[in-house]
């Protein structure tokens, strides 16, 4: 039950925080609206205020229509990746067993014929049998 109200009188207090921030970012945003009386001040007013307007929906939809392009961009790039893993299928490697000599034959062509019959190049040892 402690842990409870300590945690209530900590979003108490953020919430709080955020009230505050709330206030000083429409503050500074948002200025007090001066309201005129006469009605041409009004028209003048509704006029800028239009202007503005505009602006920001200009700018909304030039970043909505740069979105929307970069985001058919990453689909046309994602679709071309998945039918490029679709086209090359690595097969699959066979063990092939293959002697020295006919893996130098392979590489070197038939014209060298390359003995590499290790064991007939090696010297023979004789044991001597001691005879007593």
């Amino acid at each position: 039950s402690c842990m409870l109200v300590v945690a209530n009188n900590l979003l108490e207090a953020e919430s709080q925080v955020k009230a505050t921030e709330r206030e000083k970012f429409l503050a500074e945003k948002c200025p007090p609206l001066d309201v005129p009386y006469s009605r041409e001040e009004l028209m003048e007013l509704c006029k800028k205020l239009h202007q503005q307007i505009n602006i920001s929906e200009e700018e909304r939809y030039c970043t909505e229509f740069k979105l929307n392009m970069v985001l058919d961009e990453v689909r046309d790039l994602n679709i071309k990746i998945v039918d490029l893993r679709g086209k090359f299928k690595r097969p699959r490697l066979k063990k092939v067993r293959m002697s020295a000599d006919a893996m130098l034959k392979a590489l070197l062509g038939s014209k060298h014929t390359v003995n590499m019959d290790l064991r007939a190049n090696l010297k023979q040892v004789k044991k001597e049998v001691k005879e007593e």
